[in-house]
């Protein structure tokens, strides 16, 4: 999914600034064509951002409970456990900060066209 927000953000770019994919200007007509399309791409990454955002605050709250747990019952295979929740959580996280950015570039760009 990152690969095609960057693919998404560059293409948008272009438009924004007034060109099409070709270099030739960009006419009212495939802006509003233009807008269209990127309405759908938006809808798209906003229910991938979602659910993203329900994962990460699941995995969040999973390390929570298990470093809390673990400083209660000082088990070893909880602190392996909480340890691999936030290996795990890492990414989540990345992940979600650049769908969020994405999304509000793409917010930018539906304004500029």
């Amino acid at each position: 999914m990152g690969t095609r927000m960057k693919t998404m953000l560059s293409y948008y770019a272009k438009l924004a600034g007034g060109t099409w994919e070709d270099g030739q200007p960009l006419t009212p007509e495939k802006a509003e064509t233009a807008k269209k399309e990127l309405l759908i791409q938006i809808g798209f990454f906003q229910h991938e951002r979602l659910i993203h955002l329900i994962v990460t605050v699941l995995f969040a709250v999973l390390t929570v409970i298990t470093l809390l747990a673990n400083l209660f019952l000082q088990e070893p295979l909880l602190l392996v456990l909480s340890l691999l929740f936030l290996v795990l959580l890492i990414p989540y996280i990345r992940h979600y900060y650049l769908l969020e950015n994405g999304v509000q570039k793409l917010y930018e760009y539906y304004d500029a066209l």
